[in-house]
């Protein structure tokens, strides 16, 4: 969604980076460019004024005109002032103190709220709560039916006591909702209210009359972030109409321009607390105003990545799949069915472009990670499963005949088993040469990195010792030197020419030179 957003302020930052001191026209520039970037993406117009305001009053001060890389003091500002636009700080879910937390959905019909009321209750599952789903949208058709749908896919609880389709009270089932949820031991409740395809009075009653009814800790205000400009009208008139809390985007995955979602929060004052970027329940997070901002700006978003990897992989697992790369066999222990287990827990973490695109510097790389074929994955997969299990547990017996049947059971080509046995080969020495501490292989000289070949042969040549010289009589004298020292040696003498054992403290004396010198 801010693709086009994050170019411009690439391009806009690049023209910056090769000017050691910033003028006033320089900054005037920047700032127009930033303007532009802004206005192309969709953000409302105020939001524009106050952000550009803002950065040109702290671009022109003392911190980028002393700083030594002006560049990258502007960049850094438009960091923070994208964050404080974004809502500033993450906002967290408040929780009631006694009884079940009573969490409020609202919202224009279409933006979402039913599928978002799965995806809210299937993450506050995995947070360690008991969420209930109440189906309060009575008039959208087959709304209840879906409802039901997402909340068994989810895993979580449903209070659906009316069949919908315009039949039943929904602020009676709102109400009703609460006493079921303190029965059964559901600590939070989700209720999805209905909605229109636009702002009316009758859906501002219904809406306030649930609110009334439930007194909710949370209102949270769902809305499509592909709608655009309107996204702010629809959210001011729920603010004034009815009251919320928070904002939920929904589709931030979409293809359209997202200043709707860098508006919402400085026009209405209340934080994105939440963010729906994919079709699948798991697709769901809290929504975090600095790591937006660091994508925004094509810096990537590591802690998120950091944490999906935290949720999906198991520390038993990964702490046994070191110790095979880190063993003495040089990492031979890791098998193709190790390669395969690692491969499905980062399937696990989602799509592979989309974890791509959470590393810095990706954004540069945009065009190559968006025609990844996820499918690969799978055929890697099935070329593994295809493998008996001897093969799996050494790569090195797969021969020729063995590669024709393994690619007749994959439905793949000869040529494929042999690139992904390679690769594997190539992936388990680079993974285990990392693991024992030596580095990315292929890097020599490298701090770290380990050395390669022509350091090696350096660092023999340096420990062949003192070279003999070529004049015959300092090389015989020289040698007769060293016959003497390694007679004494023979003798009983010690290092340095010092007599063995007791004697350094009776007989031995310094030569007159060092009397001399030493007074």
């Amino acid at each position: 969604m801010f693709d086009t957003l994050s170019d411009r302020l690439a391009n806009t930052f690049k023209t910056l980076r090769g000017k050691g001191r910033l003028s006033e026209a320089d900054i005037d520039a920047t700032a127009r460019e930033i303007r532009i970037a802004l206005l192309e993406a969709d953000v409302a117009l105020p939001v524009v004024r106050a952000f550009i305001k803002q950065i040109k009053e702290r671009a022109l001060g003392a911190e980028v005109s002393q700083a030594l890389n002006p560049a990258q003091q502007v960049i850094k500002i438009v960091n923070e002032e994208l964050i404080g636009i974004l809502g500033g700080e993450t906002r967290r879910l408040r929780f009631a103190k006694t009884g079940p937390t009573v969490i409020m959905l609202a919202g224009l019909q279409g933006a979402g709220k039913t599928t978002l009321a799965g995806k809210l209750g299937r993450w506050l599952k995995g947070q360690g709560h008991a969420p209930l789903l109440v189906a309060c949208d009575l008039q959208r058709p087959n709304a209840v039916n879906q409802l039901s749908v997402v909340a068994e896919r989810a895993g979580v609880g449903i209070y659906a006591p009316e069949p919908g389709n315009g039949v039943g009270d929904p602020v009676k089932v709102a109400q009703d909702s609460v006493e079921y949820a303190k029965t059964k031991q559901y600590d939070v409740v989700i209720v999805d209210t209905a909605g229109r395809l636009g702002i009316d009075q009758e859906l501002m009653e219904q809406a306030a009359d649930i609110r009334d009814a439930v007194k909710p800790d949370e209102v949270l205000f769902v809305v499509d972030a592909m709608i655009g400009q309107d996204a702010v009208n629809t959210a001011e008139a729920f603010r004034d109409g009815v009251g919320f809390d928070g904002v939920v985007l929904s589709k931030l995955d979409g293809d359209a321009r997202g200043g709707a979602a860098l508006s919402i929060a400085h026009v209405t004052g209340r934080q994105i607390m939440f963010a729906s970027n994919g079709e699948k329940l798991d697709d769901f997070d809290a929504f975090h105003p600095d790591r937006m901002a660091s994508r925004i700006l094509g810096m990537g978003d590591v802690l998120s990545l950091i944490e999906k990897a935290e949720q999906t992989f198991s520390q038993a697992e990964a702490e046994k799949m070191a110790a095979k790369l880190q063993s003495a066999k040089g990492g031979k222990d890791f098998t193709l069915d190790d390669f395969l287990a690692q491969m499905e827990q980062v399937r696990k973490m989602g799509s592979i472009s989309k974890l791509l695109g959470m590393l810095p510097g990706m954004a540069q790389m945009k065009d190559q990670i968006n025609n990844i074929d996820e499918r690969d994955v799978d055929r890697t997969a099935a070329i593994i499963k295809s493998m008996t299990p001897a093969e799996r547990a050494d790569a090195t017996i797969i021969n020729g005949s063995r590669r024709a049947r393994i690619a007749k059971g994959s439905g793949v080509e000869v040529s494929a088993v042999k690139n992904l046995v390679e690769r594997f080969f190539e992936a388990r020495k680079m993974m285990s040469r990392m693991a024992q501490g030596g580095g990315m292989p292929g890097m020599p000289g490298m701090p770290g990195m380990g050395g390669g070949p022509g350091k090696q042969k350096k660092q023999q040549k340096q420990a062949k010792g003192k070279r003999k010289s070529g004049n015959p009589m300092k090389r015989k004298a020289e040698e007769q030197a060293a016959r003497a020292r390694r007679e004494q040696a023979a003798q009983g003498g010690g290092a340095l020419g010092l007599p063995a054992g007791g004697q350094q403290g009776k007989d031995f004396e310094l030569p007159e030179e060092f009397k001399k010198f030493m007074g």
